[in-house]
């Protein structure tokens, strides 16, 4: 394994699926099934250092060149499920979304066009010859997509100390974890709930996309909503008080009984949070 920078890296969080080693064909379920018995296996974070260090070069490696064999590895129930990190294809669709996130100027400058435009055309001839390829994780910068709470409930809530990394680094670690037919459920709920009282918008378009991505999963799949390195851009007391998923679930089922102050007041303490957490991302 290469050796990467032994710097934190934030501001992410993640939606992962794990699906079971039986939902993968054969050779890749052979090779999850051996990386799962490692001793050692690499944290999100390593993957992130990794991802920094291809960008160091001139020019710079935006996608990496071959696809990553590495995957989070969780036992629930029982069962040894796999979530592949994918890294490559993941690589291609962040690039896609690159332009309406930063300046022109900006991008340029840490992407040169002519590596963009080359980026896309192997996309492009990759996605061609495998036009069913999704990814496992999403990924959200500087905050979490209020969706994504809708999946998970907050008794599913775990919150303490993360197990040291590679590079000897230890931080807090905030995430739920929920079976995919739980998962599926609530976003069946809350989208008859939301489009029951809401006119079509960000959030309801947001629920039926990540709902339509979790059927690609096999269905005794489990599905982690991962705050990832937004622990290190808010206060341990902050993180101790976010029951973000309750106050989602709280405010739809205000909508569901026509309470509009009680979803008003839920929505409130959300944007108040999160609003906070964006605000640090244009900090000197």
């Amino acid at each position: 394994m290469p050796k990467v920078s032994s710097v934190t890296v934030p501001y992410a969080s993640y939606l992962r699926v794990y699906e079971p080693l039986a939902a993968f064909p054969e050779p890749e379920r052979s090779h999850w099934e051996r990386y799962a018995q490692r001793r050692e296996r690499p944290s999100y974070q390593d993957e992130l250092r990794r991802s920094l260090a291809d960008l160091l070069p001139t020019p710079p490696v935006p996608v990496p060149v071959h696809e990553s064999d590495d995957a989070f590895v969780i036992e629930a129930d029982g069962v040894v499920c796999v979530c592949p990190w994918r890294t490559r294809l993941r690589g291609w669709q962040a690039l896609d979304e690159l332009p309406g996130r930063l300046p022109t100027p900006v991008l340029d400058a840490v992407l040169p066009p002519v590596v963009r435009r080359q980026s896309a055309a192997d996309y492009e001839r990759w996605l061609a010859r495998n036009p069913d390829a999704r990814p496992w994780i999403r990924t959200s910068t500087w905050q979490i997509p209020l969706n994504w709470f809708v999946l998970v409930a907050d008794e599913e809530r775990e919150y303490g100390k993360g197990a040291a990394d590679r590079a000897g680094g230890e931080a807090p670690v905030l995430r739920y974890r929920t079976p995919m037919v739980q998962a599926r459920r609530r976003v069946a709920r809350g989208l008859r709930t939301l489009r029951d009282t809401m006119d079509e918008g960000p959030l309801i378009d947001g629920l039926v996309d990540v709902g339509r991505w979790l059927e690609e999963f096999h269905p005794r799949s489990f599905v982690e909503l991962d705050y990832g390195g937004l622990v290190h851009a808010v206060s341990a007391e902050d993180l101790d008080d976010d029951h973000s998923a309750a106050d989602v679930a709280e405010g739809i089922e205000a909508l569901r009984r026509g309470d509009g102050d009680g979803a008003e007041a839920a929505y409130a303490r959300l944007m108040e949070r999160w609003r906070a957490v964006r605000d640090r991302q244009f900090a000197n």
